[in-house]
């Protein structure tokens, strides 16, 4: 018993060992074969970089365009004017509804006082226009400042200023809400370009993930009717189908990889370098910290894309074109 237990496992320690040479013969022809055909080598690869560049953008571009937006959400409030003759009690009650709303982030109350200080304030180095504010008889309308969620959608505070009995008898008739006209096709038109910049990011990725493949295809492809001999007697020899569809699939990988290294390199080159012409219209220094304190994911993340549409690409052409039967 105790020697067919022995004999079990040496039948299992020269299979295991068996595979694991397999599988380094199939990683060195896969190697072997990316040098083979230069310029398919260079075409797939530049390809592939090219894909991997743009997902990288996408990736890059969609946390610019998320950290723009939500430092314009911050900034961009729908002001609801209210009557001077407004009590803070009133304002307060007003704030605590619109706070219950599901759309609402914060609310501010700037009373009357406080909102012609804000704008001396604004307009402290223009002499004339102080002088003027002085001599002017009339108290500032106090205002609600509300910040929503969705800059792009603000009809259920719209409904609540059309509809709320608390706050209707308190608004200013000459100072309407500012969310109306102008302002809000103004907000929405900028929260509609952020998102189709978003989903141009997206496509674009997607239509070059399509191309690369269909390259790497093509390539793999090529590669197996130029080698038809070699694979040929690899059957008459009796190797085994993922021996012979192997090397092709460590070939596509390689592409992968190092594309992936090449496109991480050009990214963060570019991003580093844009920075300073981008700073002027978007939040970038976000997305910039992000990516260098998590560079390691950055790259483990390209290389692994860059994988994954070879394997694909290769798979789909081996099986097709290699006849293994």
């Amino acid at each position: 018993m105790a020697k067919k237990q022995t004999a079990k496992g040496l039948a299992r320690q020269k299979l295991n060992r068996r595979k694991w040479l397999t599988f380094f013969r199939m990683c060195r022809y896969g190697v072997n074969n990316f040098s083979r055909n230069a310029w398919l080598t260079i075409a797939a690869t530049a390809v592939m970089t090219i894909t991997l560049l743009i997902i990288f953008t996408a990736v890059a571009s969609h946390l610019i365009l998320g950290d723009t937006i939500s430092q314009l959400r911050d900034k961009v409030d729908m002001s609801i004017y209210l009557k001077t003759d407004t009590t803070d009690a009133q304002a307060n009650a007003v704030k605590a509804e619109l706070l219950n709303l599901k759309s609402v982030r914060t609310v501010t109350y700037v009373n009357s006082a406080d909102a012609r200080k804000q704008i001396a304030d604004i307009h402290k180095n223009d002499v004339a226009y102080l002088d003027a504010l002085n001599e002017a008889t009339n108290a500032n309308p106090g205002i609600l400042h509300v910040n929503i969620k969705d800059i792009n959608n603000t009809s259920e505070l719209s409904h609540f200023v059309d509809t709320n009995e608390l706050v209707k008898p308190l608004l200013d008739p000459k100072f309407p809400p500012t969310f109306a006209g102008e302002r809000k096709l103004a907000i929405e038109q900028i929260g509609h370009g952020a998102t189709f910049a978003q989903q141009v990011g997206i496509g674009a990725s997607l239509v070059f993930v399509a191309v690369s493949s269909l390259i790497i295809f093509n390539t793999i492809r090529m590669a197996i009717f130029n080698r038809k001999e070699e694979i040929q007697m690899m059957k008459l020899i009796g190797a085994d189908k993922s021996f012979i569809r192997g090397p092709f699939i460590v070939e596509a990988i390689v592409y992968g990889f190092i594309a992936a290294l090449i496109a991480t390199g050009i990214g963060f080159a570019a991003l580093y370098a844009a920075a300073p012409s981008l700073e002027s219209y978007f939040v970038v220094e976000p997305t910039i910290h992000l990516a260098t304190l998590y560079i390691g994911f950055v790259v483990l993340g390209m290389i692994i894309i860059g994988a994954i549409i070879g394997v694909v690409s290769s798979l789909l052409a081996t099986q097709r074109y290699l006849k293994i039967s």
